[in-house]
């Protein structure tokens, strides 16, 4: 089997394998690029992701986690041109943010990360986040910033090539807690429905 086929098979199976394990922080994996390794394929490792601050762009400048010190706030990795999870996990996301009181909504900050820098520019990314109605900032930045992010986030994608403008890219699909201190402090799996988000912002924001 070609190698860029084998990658992509490895990957699904560690998509599959992460969201069966979601629960436990102890097997979370972490993204670790390997010179032998299809330039946007990665390795996983058993380490807890340790997070942390960054800094990315969106239209109006530079944005870090650090700006949101003191608020809630939710991560999540995707990308605009993505099919089915993304909107579905961001919309049972914005469910939930409209039904929060306007207290919590003033200490919660949800962040959509693309991993498709080639093709998401700030202005897209805001576009589209902006169509959930829910406070969305969407950041961006260039290739090698995403990756670093998303590997102390534990966060798995890969460009699927296929020779045009209309490749796919698979994805993890958690959204990541971090709390009002800057702290990683559990990943949310794929599949939650509004009442489900809804409680896990009712367990950091008193309602």
């Amino acid at each position: 089997m070609p190698q860029h086929k084998l990658n992509r098979a490895f990957l699904l199976l560690t998509l599959a394998f992460g969201v069966f394990l979601a629960g436990s922080y102890a097997l979370i994996y972490v993204i670790k690029p390997t010179p032998d390794s299809h330039p946007s394929a990665h390795k996983i490792s058993l380490e807890a992701p340790p997070g942390g601050d960054f800094t990315l762009m969106s239209p109006r400048g530079e944005v870090s986690l650090s700006d949101f010190k003191g608020k809630l706030v939710l991560a999540y990795f995707g990308y605009t041109f993505c099919p089915d999870i993304c909107p579905t996990n961001l919309g049972y996301l914005s469910m939930a943010y409209r039904q929060i009181n306007q207290t919590q909504r003033d200490n919660l900050e949800i962040l959509f990360i693309s991993v498709d820098p080639e093709r998401d520019s700030p202005e897209r990314l805001q576009q589209y986040a902006d169509y959930f109605d829910a406070n969305i900032i969407g950041l961006t930045s260039t290739p090698d910033v995403i990756a670093e992010v998303a590997r102390r986030y534990g966060a798995v994608y890969e460009k699927v090539e296929d020779g045009s403008e209309n490749y796919a890219v698979d994805h993890s699909a958690f959204t990541y807690v971090i709390d009002q201190q800057g702290v990683l402090r559990e990943q949310l799996p794929h599949g939650l429905n509004a009442e489900q988000f809804l409680d896990a912002i009712n367990r950091y924001l008193t309602p």
